[in-house]
């Protein structure tokens, strides 16, 4: 589609206007509605659950109580975190319980996550900023939690690439703390030979090759440990993807 092209929603109510294209297929929309409704409301009403690619079926009712994890509460994201489909409020009760602390932010989850490596090396690659938001409790747990030598467990990339976006930022300011409360983009491409500074655990699915979601764990854990969690994986029948199974490095 080009440039000033129209799309309209449902019986014509909601109306989007392409006001800017980029690379891959990116296209930016302006939406308008046309009923004195608010833009949002035609967007729950009308609008689909984001299923992965690899997810061969169109969306269901259903899906969007499944493809949701049990803190989401601010719109923004294109699709899950998936590492939080693994836990339900009785499995955070139950981590609660054993002592653990569970801090919270909002991950604004888009291009960033899902575009793959196209080119021939990592280093070539240019990510899709994705902002986020460190409430300051979380900040201040978590930057508790380091003065404190006590393990920082990231539920999935995503959590990884905001928290070490807020290190690095604080680490450029000269700050004292670990991250920073407050909202930020991520830019950040995290690559094998990366130093992390707040994450020292991470809860993560297994991941499709050439994507910038296998280069994080290969950062974190060793490429040849990733590798060889992997081929145990496929030799065992792991699921793999969104709704498949994870695995925990530390």
């Amino acid at each position: 589609m080009h440039m000033g092209d129209r799309v309209l929603f449902g019986g014509g109510e909601l109306e989007a206007e392409i006001i800017a294209r980029g690379e891959f297929g990116l296209r930016t929309l302006r939406l308008v509605t046309h009923d004195r409704k608010p833009v949002n409301e035609h967007l729950d009403r009308l609008g689909h659950v984001p299923l992965p690619p690899y997810i061969e079926r169109a969306d269901e009712t259903a899906d969007r109580e499944r493809y949701q994890t049990v803190f989401a509460k601010n719109p923004g994201a294109i699709a899950a975190p998936t590492a939080g489909l693994h836990f339900s409020e009785e499995i955070i009760k139950r981590i609660r319980e054993r002592g653990a602390e569970v801090c919270e932010l909002t991950l604004n989850v888009g291009l960033g996550t899902f575009q793959p490596v196209h080119g021939e090396t990592l280093e070539g690659h240019v990510m899709h900023s994705e902002s986020y938001e460190i409430p300051p409790a979380a900040a201040e747990r978590i930057n508790a939690a380091h003065a404190a030598g006590r393990p920082v467990f990231a539920i999935g990339t995503t959590v990884v690439r905001a928290l070490e976006d807020s290190a690095l930022r604080a680490a450029v300011a000269g700050s004292s703390d670990v991250v920073n409360a407050g909202k930020a983009e991520a830019k950040l491409f995290i690559i094998p030979g990366f130093r992390f500074r707040a994450v020292t655990a991470l809860l993560t699915n297994f991941h499709l090759p050439r994507s910038t979601l296998l280069a994080l764990v290969c950062a974190f854990a060793g490429r040849e440990n990733v590798l060889a969690a992997y081929r145990h994986a496929v030799e065992t029948g792991y699921r793999f993807y969104s709704y498949g199974d994870c695995m925990l490095l530390r």
